[in-house]
């Protein structure tokens, strides 16, 4: 199947079902497969259910879960917010490294945490943080961005359930790999 990350936010109903949204799934582990990423074998374990899971869980339920970027404040995103521990936990996994933890949180709150990866960091010139620098761009304008993301989203013929974060990863990746940039 081609473009098999299609499937990363709604594989299984989502990560971010009220029923699931604070854990880490057997689904989860597999919807960030999608995106070309694997979590090693030891650490989907602890996920699933070990301490780390535990841990993970505690923080994934201090951030919230219906809210779009656009909307949240920025010191949800910020450095020591639950989002930043709970991304700075799995980072710190041995074999996980920043470009799967993001996509963890990302399929956990898709409105709120974008996928951050080589790509996308090539494309944005690594910004001290991205998850910031999005937000603020989002933002600015009276939500200009938001909303030609919006009418993206809808010209494209997509649900009202694919977020608008993943509308944006999917346009940069598209866009800077069309352009051949090869980022590393």
């Amino acid at each position: 199947m081609a473009f098999t990350g299609s499937r990363f936010e709604h594989l299984a109903g989502g990560g971010d079902r009220p029923e699931v949204s604070d854990r880490i799934t057997a689904e989860d582990l597999v919807a960030v497969q999608t995106l070309s990423v694997t979590v090693p074998a030891p650490v989907a374990l602890d996920l699933l259910e070990g301490a780390l899971g535990v841990r993970l869980s505690g923080l994934l339920q201090a951030i919230p879960r219906d809210i779009d970027m656009v909307d949240a404040e920025a010191a949800v995103l910020a450095d020591g917010s639950p989002a930043d521990q709970a991304w700075h936990l799995l980072d710190d996994q041995p074999d996980v490294g920043w470009v799967t933890a993001g996509k963890i949180l990302a399929r956990k709150r898709p409105q709120l945490l974008p996928v951050y990866d080589r790509v996308v960091r090539c494309a944005v010139s690594r910004p001290p943080s991205f998850w910031l620098a999005l937000h603020a761009a989002l933002r600015e304008n009276d939500a200009a961005l938001h909303r030609q993301l919006l009418d993206l989203r809808q010209a494209a013929g997509l649900p009202e359930t694919v977020s608008v974060l993943r509308v944006c990863d999917v346009t940069v990746w598209m866009g800077h790999r069309a352009l051949g940039h090869a980022c590393r």
